[in-house]
Order: structure tokens, then C-alpha cells, then sequence
């Protein structure tokens, strides 16, 4: 398991790749001296996660690294990775969007 903190840049919406599979990708820009823009995705009903969140805000995300490899039709060999995210976290006071009302911030305060 591997955790990465930043800023989330880019929310796509779910594709739905057949039946049984569907994927949600995003990206977080790194708060590091030389800032990385690293791609993740969310699969099946892990997708609504990213619904939670607004781009600009500050989140954690939990990830596994997934490897593949897969042979073309002419015989070579290519090796693929993947950043599978499995939960959100959001840091500080990054802006959270609550899913019944997507345009209006969630506020916690019990008053």
C-alpha cells in the first residue's frame, strides 16, 4: 500500500468499458520542490469516491501498484502499470462537495 498527498488537478468522469468494468481516472499535482502530475483510477464502485472532491482541493490519496503484461498480435512483449486508488482522504480544508448537492461545500460545524 502507498499513500500520496497533493492537490487534485484533473477529475474525469467514469467510463464504462463493457459490462463488468468500468474505470475513473484523475490527477493530483505534487507539492514536491519539482511538482509531479501523477495519474490514478478508481474501478467500479470505487469510482463515486472522486464525486466527494473539487478540483483544487487537497487530498491523500491510498493506492496499489499494479503491473501487467501483455503481447501484441506480432509477438512483443509490453509491460503496463497501473496506480489503482482505493480511498480519498481530504486534507486540511480542501473544498469537499456534498453528493446530494454537487455545487455547494459540505460544513461540518455542529451549530
Amino acid at each position: 500500500m502507498f499513500k500520496l498527498t497533493g492537490t487534485l488537478k484533473v477529475a474525469n468522469e467514469t467510463q464504462v468499458i463493457n459490462e463488468k468494468f468500468s474505470k475513473r481516472e484523475f490527477v493530483i499535482e505534487t507539492k514536491d520542490q519539482y511538482p509531479q502530475q501523477v495519474m490514478f483510477q478508481l474501478t467500479q464502485d470505487k469510482c463515486e469516491l472522486l464525486s466527494a472532491f473539487k478540483v483544487g482541493g487537497e487530498i491523500e490519496v491510498s493506492f496499489n501498484l499494479r503491473g501487467r503484461e501483455w503481447t501484441s498480435p506480432a509477438g512483443e512483449v509490453k509491460y503496463f502499470n497501473t496506480l489503482e486508488a482505493w480511498r480519498l482522504e481530504k486534507i486540511g480544508d480542501a473544498p469537499v462537495m456534498n453528493p446530494n448537492a454537487p455545487n455547494e461545500e459540505v460544513n461540518d460545524l455542529p451549530f
